[in-house]
């Protein structure tokens, strides 16, 4: 069996190792490192595979959501909503802007945001809904759209986990996740599902004048050179980043089928155990493209599953072992523990085991028999 890796990068590149190199080597032969031609195809190409007017591509996915933000004009003090239960980024680029963060519950069933906690968060003073599609799966967008046109709310969406993920309304209608909202923010850091070799993210809006801003955004205010119109920063994605993209992006849809059979392999094994609760996979299972396969553990040690699984070579993580609301740097008088219940109690449930295109069943029957080896 080959060796374990929580994500496995090494074999992935083996298979399309001629089409990047030879992508990463038009780049050296033309110097073109920033703005370059590899840039522009990726990011036209990556419109057209989203079905979205306009993509930027930027320096990395937090970067991503801070170009969002200013784009939007939002002010110190206005009030951003998010989920308690995710990565730090989502919550860290409100705070760098002066915005007041205002974190709320997710739902025990998805993981994602609390339609509740947003209608009972909003304030004169919320100006926008960051929903995170947390680990690929897509949160609801027809409710949360709802709610931001009812109180003339921004909506974006925190994409870094989730590229490649439809969600489908009420009307029928699919739409990529990342272009609902009124902008959506992803990253391109190796372990996404759609990865380069270094850091690397991309905003997505169908609004012309926000694109038109956010382009000077990401590049000091520029629009013409040395001609500074707005406040910007330096964040662009590098040509080699981008010819790494371009290769990898006709194999994404391929990329996240690997990822959802593999899904459902670990959720039959799984299936009925009084101590696993496994993701739910719906039958189209286009709605989740599994960044991460994440169990939760009930009656009983979750902390010693994960050890037990370090001492038989194979990889997990906890994602996340500590609520943002509980961080030093986030910490609130505003909030109450008995606010996130299902954040506290996920906390100490979940374990993420390896998920990536290259796992094969010889890997995975010998994952999910060292989990149940654990109970039995």
């Amino acid at each position: 069996m080959r060796k374990l890796q929580m994500v496995d990068l090494k074999s992935q590149y083996e298979k399309i190792k001629q089409t990047v190199d030879t992508s990463i080597q038009e780049v050296l032969d033309t110097n073109t490192y920033i703005n370059g031609p590899k840039v522009h195809e990726f990011q036209k190409s990556l419109e057209d595979y989203l079905g979205v007017k306009h993509v930027i591509p930027c320096a990395n996915g937090t970067d991503a959501l801070q170009i969002a933000m200013m784009g939007l004009g939002l002010q110190p003090g206005d009030e951003v909503i998010t989920a308690d239960f995710t990565f730090a980024a989502t919550v860290e680029v409100i705070a760098l802007l002066q915005l007041t963060p205002v974190l709320v519950d997710v739902d025990m069933v998805n993981m994602n945001i609390s339609l509740d906690g947003i209608r009972k968060a909003i304030t004169p003073k919320t100006k926008a809904i960051v929903p995170v599609h947390l680990f690929g799966r897509a949160a609801n967008m027809d409710a949360i759209m709802e709610i931001a046109k009812e109180h003339n709310l921004y909506v974006i969406e925190d994409n870094a986990q989730a590229i490649g993920a439809n969600f489908t309304s009420r009307d029928g209608v699919k739409r990529k996740v990342g272009t609902i909202g009124h902008v959506g923010a992803t990253s391109f850091f190796p372990s996404k599902n759609l990865g380069c070799y270094g850091d690397g993210g991309a905003i997505f809006t169908n609004d012309d004048a926000l694109a038109h801003t956010i382009r000077g955004v990401v590049n000091h205010g520029m629009y013409v050179r040395y001609h500074h119109d707005v406040v910007g920063v330096n964040s662009r994605l590098d040509s080699i980043q981008a010819a790494v993209l371009n290769a990898k992006l006709p194999l994404l849809d391929e990329y996240n089928a690997a990822r959802q059979d593999a899904a459902r392999k670990y959720s039959k094994a799984f299936e009925g155990h009084k101590n696993i609760i496994a993701p739910m996979i719906c039958d189209s299972c286009d709605c989740h493209v599994f960044h991460q396969y994440t169990l939760r553990i009930i009656d009983a040690d979750r902390n010693a599953l994960l050890d037990h699984l370090v001492s038989k070579g194979i990889p997990c993580a906890i994602y996340y072992p500590i609520p943002l609301h509980s961080q030093k740097a986030y910490a609130d008088t505003r909030y109450k523990e008995e606010d996130f219940p299902v954040t506290n109690q996920l906390v100490q449930e979940v374990i993420s085991l390896p998920m990536h295109t290259e796992l094969d069943d010889e890997q995975i029957k010998f994952i999910t028999n060292s989990v149940l080896e654990y109970f039995s």
